[in-house]
């Protein structure tokens, strides 16, 4: 039926053929390999895993290979059949002005299929929300974004940088909430350096009592365009200079 429809008959199935498939180990072509799913009622990315290929496999592979060029992501179709945990209500505390982990203004996680959001490497990395009320990388990081923090770079250590995109972003817990900042670690005490563009004074803190760095900023979901007058209005005023 299905090699009259499509008018070709490598989907065409014989007895002989499927004996020999049983019997031997042989490779079918992906014409019968297709017939063979459509009989069976089976997924065809199930009888592919069983001559090893994994096609949810692929988006990793994408991932560590990526394109030295702009390119239009893949619209890959969707296993709903796939559950993740993600945020299913969140706590009633939790407020947009102020910065601060994902993970802590979630009160109820639940398990939803959506396959796009397993791209986030929820076991490795932290996510953090940029409050409203929060200049201090302004512009270069606007309120409201969303950022990837990555634990293992908690540590201050040293390193080169030359503009301000290269300069380390961490994100810091302080005792009254959180922060995201430039920051400097000199013996007991922590200084964080805010954009000299955001209007945020620079401040100073007992380390790590009063001031802890979760991980460095490694991400970043971001709206360019802000809505009319929406930053402009709330932007702390920059001190004159003489």
């Amino acid at each position: 039926m299905i090699a009259e429809d499509r008018h070709n008959e490598e989907f065409y199935i014989s007895n002989a053929w499927l004996t020999q498939l049983e019997n031997k180990n042989s490779i079918p072509s992906i014409f019968k390999l297709y017939s063979l799913s459509v009989i069976y009622r089976t997924r065809f990315s199930d009888l592919l895993a069983i001559f090893g290929i994994d096609l949810n496999a692929s988006a990793r592979y994408q991932l560590a290979l990526p394109l030295q060029k702009t390119h239009l992501a893949a619209d890959e179709p969707l296993d709903t059949e796939k559950a993740i945990t993600f945020p299913v209500r969140f706590d009633k505390g939790f407020s947009l002005d102020k910065t601060g982990l994902i993970a802590r203004m979630v009160e109820i996680w639940g398990e939803v299929p959506v396959a796009l959001v397993q791209k986030l490497d929820l076991r490795h990395c932290q996510y953090g929300y940029i409050g409203m009320d929060d200049y201090t990388m302004y512009p270069l990081l606007r309120p409201g974004s969303f950022v990837q923090i990555e634990n293992q770079h908690a540590r201050m250590d040293a390193a080169e940088w030359r503009t301000e995109f290269d300069r380390p972003i961490h994100f810091i817990e302080l005792r009254d909430g959180y922060v995201c900042s430039w920051c400097e670690v000199r013996g007991s005490q922590i200084t964080l350096i805010p954009h000299p563009l955001s209007g945020v004074a620079i401040r100073q803190y007992a380390y790590p009592d009063e001031a802890e760095i979760i991980g460095q900023v490694t991400g970043v979901a971001m709206r360019l365009v802000p809505p009319p007058g929406e930053f402009l209005d709330a932007l702390p005023k920059l001190p004159r200079r003489l």
